[in-house]
């Protein structure tokens, strides 16, 4: 990615890159759309360089986020022929599930 006259611009390769990375079939035409509009996002963002943050305070979320997890409780596990009773395949008390990777 380099600048151009004050123009960001994100090469067709970068995109075919990430692109392939992204496990996406892009055409010729997709593949320079895209660079096209990336550089156009690319040189917007860029514009939040100029923006004077001195005075601004550090932070790590734009707004207050309070913790959301819970206390640890210890518990009773749900009786294993309770949880399996409506499993629609079982086998030897274990839930049996298609096969994901291949």
């Amino acid at each position: 990615m380099n600048q151009k006259q004050n123009q960001v611009i994100i090469s067709k390769e970068e995109v075919k890159h990430v692109a392939d990375l992204a496990r996406l079939d892009m055409d010729d035409t997709s593949i320079e759309l895209f660079s096209k509009q990336i550089g156009n996002i690319l040189q917007y963002i860029d514009t939040l360089t100029s923006v004077n943050t001195e005075k601004a305070a550090s932070t790590s979320h734009a707004v207050f986020l309070p913790n959301a997890f819970r206390e640890d409780e210890v518990k009773n596990h749900m009786d294993r022929n309770l949880a399996l009773s409506n499993a629609p395949e079982k086998e030897n008390g274990n839930f049996i599930v298609p096969k994901v990777i291949g």
